[in-house]
Formats: C-alpha cells, sequence, structure tokens
C-alpha cells in the first residue's frame, strides 16, 4: 500500500481550510464566513499544534487571521509528492 508522504504546514506555506468557519474581518471587525478550501498563507507556526494563518484577497489586502488547530487546514502541494 502506498503512502503519501505528509508534513504539517510551516511559514509561508499555502494551505486551505477543511471546513467553514465564522470569524470577524480583518479591518472592519464585521461577521464573515470563511469557506471549505478558502485559501491563505501560513504566517506563524505554534508548537506543532497550531498555525497562524492570513486569507487576502487578489490584491494583496488581508481580510482574515486565524489561529487554527493543523487539522483545520490541507496543505498545498505544486510539486509531485514522494509516496513509500
Amino acid at each position: 500500500m502506498n503512502k503519501t508522504t505528509r508534513r504539517k504546514p510551516q511559514d509561508l506555506d499555502l494551505v486551505a481550510l477543511t471546513g467553514d468557519r465564522d470569524t470577524t474581518h480583518f479591518e472592519t471587525g464585521q461577521p464573515i464566513r470563511l469557506l471549505k478550501g478558502q485559501v491563505g498563507t501560513v504566517v506563524m507556526e505554534y508548537d506543532d499544534q497550531a498555525v497562524e494563518v492570513e486569507f487576502a484577497n487578489n490584491d494583496g489586502t488581508t481580510f482574515a487571521m486565524e489561529t487554527l488547530p493543523c487539522d483545520a487546514v490541507m496543505l498545498l502541494h505544486y510539486e509531485l509528492l514522494q509516496t513509500a
């Protein structure tokens, strides 16, 4: 059986949410909902259990910053992963 090599997200990795999440807008404080699949960038790692993720639009304007458990995000890959 093949097993995909997995690692936890690290600084500057692109990740996607694995489920919907209610939060507040970074600038306005208004309630917003981030949907499953929303892409963000890891900006900080916390003790192998959580990551700080910045969610921004196409022009780079941040609309949410969330501290998330590592299992709430999926690491995005652009290269072929090695299998064992």
